[in-house]
């Protein structure tokens, strides 16, 4: 079985948690100082970063540290992982659900724009499958209606935008490092702050709200990373640009070989990190193809099928819907929902990620060529 995804964990990341183990420092010290400092410079742009212990954690830290709570509404995405409207809804705000775009899976400037209302505070672009927003248009909605951007930058460590890298666009951006992430720590996440006075809000937040020990200036959590995810961490960070440069030559190999299938474009402009290969499978059923593909032997995943607005978790937050429907199942939704949403449902039913990741052999890459074409070709 060709993996789907396969986090690449070597003697040098076991070498490094050996080192910590032998200090004696195991909670946060001198390797979460030193990755903040690396990952900013490498990454982020020289933005100030601050290490937390899921990338989650970094949302909801990062929306807290820029005011937003109770009464508040932030633009997000359907398409996505859960955690994206989870950190707005754990401010006490309101995540509102705007529709993607058909290419590169994220937010569409034109729905943002129709789902402003007097309560919006900001809009969280989701860089999906490694392929950045387009930041320059949800930028001038910005400004034009005086929002913050918030990004969500989980799957795009190295993305960038014009030039410009993905997580530094706004107030803040979050990064994942869970294992199955470009890089990982082996847990763990990375807020990318627009200045010093925001980090520092973020490090209150995430270590009890206190910067002097005892000396608590506000309510925080404890969403500290420890100096043993921050070593592996920073193994992991020394390796990300050749693994990057990797993910974009199977990428492109794959987009010049596969066929019957919808591949995903590169915007101009755009710089994809392939946190996944995303394909649209528009002529046969998508979920009978992925069982096809892993009986023969090509792992794949098929991620958010269940689009968020129709998640029970959050399906309260669907403006049309009451807590006891579900959208776009049997025919029971309010009228609008479903439309407004069309190119979010339409993805949730045809997208399906092939492994991409820099493990693959050329044998590996030739393996999913041919199965892919061989099933589009035969109607799976």
């Amino acid at each position: 079985m060709i993996p789907a995804a396969k986090p690449l964990i070597g003697d040098e990341e076991r070498e490094a948690v050996d080192r910590v183990l032998r200090s004696g420092m195991i909670a946060g010290g001198p390797e979460v100082a030193a990755f903040e400092t690396e990952f900013g410079a490498q990454v982020a742009g020289g933005w100030t970063c601050v290490a937390v212990n899921s990338g989650t954690a970094g949302s909801h830290l990062g929306l807290l540290a820029a005011g937003v709570g109770p009464g508040d509404e932030v633009i997000v995405p359907s398409f996505t992982f859960a955690a994206t409207a989870n950190s707005v809804a754990l401010t006490g705000a309101t995540p509102v659900f705007a529709d993607i775009e058909p290419d590169y899976f994220c937010l569409d400037p034109a729905a943002v724009e129709g789902a402003i209302t007097p309560r919006t505070k900001g809009i969280m672009p989701v860089h999906l499958y490694g392929h950045p927003a387009n930041m320059t248009a949800l930028g001038a909605i910005a400004a034009k209606h005086g929002l913050a951007i918030y990004e969500d930058a989980a799957q795009a460590h190295s993305a960038a935008w014009q030039g410009q890298p993905v997580g530094t666009f706004g107030e803040f951006a979050m990064f994942s490092l869970y294992p199955t992430k470009n890089m990982t720590s082996g847990e763990g996440g990375m807020v990318s702050c627009v200045d010093e006075a925001f980090a520092r809000r973020v490090k209150l937040l995430r270590n009890q709200g206190m910067e002097k020990r005892y000396e608590n200036e506000v309510i925080g959590f404890n969403a500290r990373m420890t100096d043993v995810h921050a070593a592996i961490g920073r193994v992991q960070l020394g390796k990300l640009a050749g693994w990057t440069k990797q993910r974009q030559d199977n990428g492109a190999f794959l987009s010049a070989n596969l066929r019957g299938v919808v591949v995903p474009p590169v915007a101009p402009g755009a710089t994809h990190v392939y946190h996944q290969y995303t394909i649209r499978v528009v002529d046969q059923d998508r979920d009978v193809f992925a069982a096809a593909l892993t009986e023969r032997g090509v792992g794949n995943g098929v991620y958010y099928p269940i689009p968020n607005h129709r998640l029970p978790s959050l399906i309260q937050f669907s403006p049309r819907l009451g807590a006891d429907r579900q959208c776009g199942t049997s025919g029971c939704c309010p009228a609008g929902v479903c439309e407004r949403m069309a190119v979010t449902e339409q993805a949730a039913r045809e997208c399906l990620s092939l492994p991409v990741h820099p493990s693959l052999s050329q044998h590996d890459l030739e393996t999913i060529v041919s199965v892919v074409n061989d099933l589009a070709s035969a109607g799976a």
